[in-house]
């Protein structure tokens, strides 16, 4: 796809998109050959409640893309803001990355991280295109959450949230 703005400098467009504080997850697939593959990502996001979509986004000269385009499943790990380690562990290069992680089989095989705050498993449903990355659409067949604080990242940093407002919801 063509730069339709060729006058937007990349990294200052990088640090715009900074702005916006997002949480931090792990994405885990397993490979044909039984390898297990992970990766610290912030391009999750929610596509529908009904049918149960989510979306995330990988660039196109990852090492891991091929896995987890052929994956059958995918598991999203949604961070707590005591799991600052392990998304700094999955942001790096390592021959297994699970070796030092406690984790347990999802659907497919795609590994669950313990201690995540939300874990969604997902059909791998659907691939598309968009500049320099592969955006991946998942059936979400099963979760699980509870109420530890999120991991949030913004400006290049690691942080928390604070709600503002009490959001208990009535009847509760």
């Amino acid at each position: 796809m063509p730069d339709p703005r060729p006058g937007i400098d990349p990294h200052d467009f990088r640090r715009a998109l900074g702005s916006f504080g997002t949480g931090v997850t792990v994405i885990t697939a397993v490979a044909g050959d039984g390898r297990r593959v992970g990766l610290t990502a912030n391009s999750f996001a929610s596509v529908s409640l009904s049918p149960p979509l989510v979306l995330w986004s990988l660039v196109v000269h990852s090492p891991s893309l091929s896995v987890f385009q052929e994956a059958g499943y995918f598991a999203v790990n949604v961070l707590g803001r005591h799991q600052e380690h392990v998304a700094r562990h999955f942001a790096r290069s390592a021959a297994d990355k699970f070796a030092t992680v406690a984790w347990t089989p999802g659907r497919g095989g795609a590994p669950l991280i313990d201690g995540s705050v939300a874990r969604f498993e997902c059909r791998n449903t659907d691939r598309y295109y968009g500049g320099d990355h592969v955006i991946f659409l998942g059936a979400v067949e099963s979760y699980s959450y509870d109420d530890r604080e999120p991991l949030i990242f913004c400006r290049g940093a690691f942080g928390s949230f604070t709600p503002t407002v009490d959001v208990t919801p009535s009847g509760s």
